[in-house]
C-alpha cells in the first residue's frame, strides 16, 4: 500500500491534526460505520465526559482497526459529528493520543443532535489496509 498527501501550495496548509487530501494505491478499504460512547452491552460511557466518550468512541474504531488486522495508522479519513463545538478542545486532546502521523484528511462539524441526547459525538472512519 502506498499512502501519499496532496497538499498544493494554493490551499491553506491544515489548520489542526488533518491532511487536506491523503492518495492511497493499493490495499484493503474498509469503511467503519459511526462510532459512539457505549460499552459492549448497550451503556453509556463518559456522561457528560468528552474526553471519556471521545476516548470510548476511538476505542472502538481502534478495536474494529485491529480486528481486521490493521491499526490507527491505516486511517485515510476520519469524519467527526460533535453537539457541541465548546467540545472541540477536548476532543482534539484525546484524538491527538490516538491518531498518528501521518494525519488523515478529516472533517469535524457541528450537529444539533445524535441519535441519543447524552452522545455528545459520533465519529466514522474510512481505513485502508495492506493487502493480505
Amino acid at each position: 500500500m502506498q499512502r501519499r498527501e496532496i497538499q498544493p501550495e494554493s490551499v491553506p496548509a491544515p489548520v489542526a491534526e488533518y491532511a487536506q487530501c491523503v492518495e492511497v494505491q493499493g490495499g484493503r478499504t474498509l469503511y467503519i460505520s459511526g462510532q459512539v460512547a457505549i460499552d459492549a452491552e448497550g451503556n453509556l460511557v463518559g456522561e457528560g465526559d468528552m474526553r471519556a466518550q471521545t476516548r470510548q468512541v476511538l476505542g472502538h474504531i481502534r478495536a474494529i482497526l485491529q480486528e481486521a488486522g490493521g491499526d490507527m495508522g491505516d486511517i485515510v479519513k476520519l469524519t467527526t459529528y460533535l453537539t457541541d463545538m465548546d467540545n472541540y478542545a477536548a476532543f482534539c486532546e484525546v484524538r491527538s493520543e490516538f491518531i498518528p502521523e501521518p494525519y488523515p484528511a478529516a472533517t469535524l462539524v457541528e450537529v444539533s443532535a445524535l441519535v441519543r441526547p447524552e452522545w455528545l459525538l459520533e465519529v466514522e472512519a474510512i481505513a485502508v489496509l495492506p493487502e493480505r
